[in-house]
């Protein structure tokens, strides 16, 4: 992380963790209030296979507010359909991430394999507004990120069942919307990883 930090810093870029989750129309389970031996119960109307992906951006530069940037992917319910984000979704969202920061981006993500592509590998050879770093292996505690996931499964998803899925993805638009409101939010995810951005 050191090594990230001293690159943003030099280049006065954001530095970026990047992390993607599926999402689903079961819902996750969460404490609630109920009435003394009486067990809330959350009925489902059937299982369903739909499931909507999201990749996040949590964006921090020192003396800028902390931004949330995120891509949705809908996994189209046919045989033989991707159901995973590829190395251009990723490549898009870089994109999208430059344009709306408005400077250079040091991304910092996991060993997923779409991730080390020749494909991405080469356009970050290509542009350099982007600088990307690997996370060590098996160490989602140090993205913050993770906490974006935590707070939409305990807040708005906890004990929801959804009918169909442009109900989940109302509610996950309206959660994320929400966190992108509250740069605090955001600061505290990464607080969370115990990691720190200082200034220069």
């Amino acid at each position: 992380m050191a090594a990230g930090g001293s690159t943003a810093a030099a280049l006065g870029a954001f530095i970026v963790f990047e992390d993607e989750a599926g999402f689903a129309m079961t819902p996750p389970r969460a404490r609630t209030w109920g009435r003394r031996g009486h067990t809330p119960v959350v009925r489902v109307p059937g299982r369903s296979r739909r499931r909507i992906s999201i990749a996040a951006l949590c964006c921090y530069k020192p003396g800028e507010p902390s931004r949330l940037i995120y891509r949705p992917r809908f996994h189209l319910p046919f045989k033989g359909a991707r159901k995973s984000f590829t190395w251009r979704d990723y490549r898009d969202l870089l994109v999208r991430a430059h344009l709306q920061l408005g400077g250079p981006v040091v991304v910092v993500w996991d060993n997923l394999n779409t991730h080390r592509t020749a494909g991405l590998r080469q356009y970050a050879a290509d542009h350099d507004w982007l600088t990307v770093f690997q996370l060590p292996s098996y160490a989602p505690e140090l993205n913050p990120v993770e906490g974006i996931w935590s707070w939409l499964r305990r807040g708005p998803l906890a004990n929801a069942a959804f009918t169909d899925p442009d109900r989940l993805e109302r509610a996950l638009r309206h959660g994320l919307a929400q966190i992108q409101r509250r740069p605090h939010l955001i600061d505290g995810c990464l607080a969370e990883t115990g990691l720190a951005i200082t200034p220069p």
